[in-house]
């Protein structure tokens, strides 16, 4: 069975876009509060960027900017690249993979912003799918029905 990633991996969620002209210290206090690592950047349900632990460590202390008066839009990663909410997780593990980060935006066929996917969220959903694969096989191994007498 492969896992999509709605419903299987992103329910419920309620999605918070931050404008572009928050600022950075706005987004650092938000994902401090809901204990998250990214937060995704736009207004009206359409994405503009995202802002990560990745970012900010790069874009904002290392450059010695100030949180405070640094706009979220100048920090961010623009564009980022996005899934479907039909795709499974093994196909946003690859687009992670190849990209190299730990947070997924999930974008509908209308460009709307429907979730966001941490890379923890979907090596658990992969491990549960290799788990089950693994208990089907089991169940069609030892019972074949072939030849049994009963």
């Amino acid at each position: 069975m492969q896992y999509r990633i709605i419903p299987d991996v992103v329910r419920d969620q309620n999605v918070r876009l931050l404008p572009a002209d928050a600022t950075v210290m706005d987004a650092v206090r938000y994902m401090a509060i809901r204990r998250i690592g990214a937060v995704l950047v736009g207004r009206d349900g359409k994405l503009e960027g995202i802002f990560s632990e990745r970012d900010l460590l790069v874009r904002v202390v290392a450059k010695g900017l100030d949180p405070g008066r640094t706009p979220l839009g100048r920090a961010m990663t623009p564009n980022p690249r996005t899934v479907a909410p039909d795709q499974t997780a093994n196909e946003a593990l690859e687009v992670m993979h190849s990209g190299g980060f730990r947070h997924l935006p999930v974008v509908d066929g209308a460009g709307k912003v429907v979730g966001i996917v941490a890379l923890r969220d979907l090596n658990a959903m992969v491990r549960r799918q290799l788990e089950d694969e693994i208990k089907e096989r089991d169940a069609y191994i030892s019972d074949t029905g072939y030849g049994a007498t009963h």
